[in-house]
């Protein structure tokens, strides 16, 4: 799926175009001669892994601007402080109106696969995978998520109807973990698995012996975690999350664990630094 082609993100586009330009940019129609060419370059300013490159021919089309752009990098490269990730070219006023916007969804996008690819670097060898939540801004889920997947990591549920995870909510609702998991089997869309959250030992074997697939160890210290799986002895995957760190993540992979579900990679990624210089023809 290209998720720069979907109607969902050139609306977005469109309305992240709107939302900074407006009327117009008052500043470049005041100091820039309306015919002066320019071209552009978009710098990494750190190192980092690029996610978002394809945005950038795509805020083109939906400015409806006559811009040249010409890709330096591809998704998933990891470049270093002063490497070119974009070359734009055209009129100067209108390069200009576009930076804010290009950059935004650049800097946001790489964030998530650079802060991905940290995590993913950090349990090399451990056998798990890295795993995203549904903890994204909304409207952004489909670019956030490629990004994680950029950045070496794997997509957890992308909706609500995608997946069957009982949550401490759910288990409140149907009166325990043993009747949850029973109505979501006698239930349940052909290829749903059913996960079950656990937040104690005791939880754990209520959820094995009902025959959950997935078993959620949420917020358990990193001795918990092991135990767990010792407990499960490989009858349910098993999956680890809250609180993750970089620097507790690896801990936690060396427990066992098969996945180990991080909300931070989405929710709290800090933008990386690129900036974009104006150059004239």
């Amino acid at each position: 799926m290209d998720v720069f082609a979907l109607p969902a993100t050139r609306a977005l586009i469109r309305a992240a175009l709107d939302e900074d330009i407006a009327s117009g940019d008052v500043t470049s129609m005041l100091t820039v001669p309306p015919r002066l060419r320019g071209r552009a370059e978009i710098r990494a300013k750190e190192p980092i892994c690029v996610a978002g490159t394809p945005i950038v021919q795509r805020v083109v089309e939906a400015a409806g601007v006559d811009v040249e752009v010409e890709e330096r990098v591809a998704d998933g490269d990891h470049i270093s402080a002063g490497d070119i990730v974009a070359r734009l070219a055209g009129n100067a006023r209108t390069l200009l109106a576009i930076e804010r916007v290009t950059l935004n969804f650049l800097q946001h996008l790489s964030g998530i696969a650079t802060q991905t690819a940290d995590f993913v670097a950090a349990v090399a060898g451990c056998g798990c995978r890295i795993v995203d939540t549904r903890k994204t801004l909304p409207g952004l889920r489909n670019l956030e998520k490629y990004a994680v997947r950029i950045g070496g990591g794997f997509n957890h549920r992308q909706r609500l109807d995608d997946g069957i995870l009982i949550k401490d909510n759910h288990i409140t609702a149907a009166g325990g973990i043993t009747a949850a998991v029973l109505a979501a089997q006698s239930g349940a869309p052909h290829g749903l698995k059913v996960e079950v959250e656990c937040t104690t030992m005791s939880e754990v074997t209520e959820a094995i012996n009902v025959g959950a697939e997935i078993i959620l160890l949420d917020n358990m210290t990193i001795e918990e975690v092991g135990r767990a799986v010792q407990r499960i002895g490989g009858r349910a995957v098993v999956e680890a999350s809250g609180g993750v760190t970089l620097s507790s993540v690896r801990a936690i992979a060396e427990t066992g664990v098969d996945l180990i579900s991080v909300g931070a990679l989405t929710h709290s990624a800090p933008a990386v630094d690129l900036s974009m210089t104006l150059y004239l023809e």
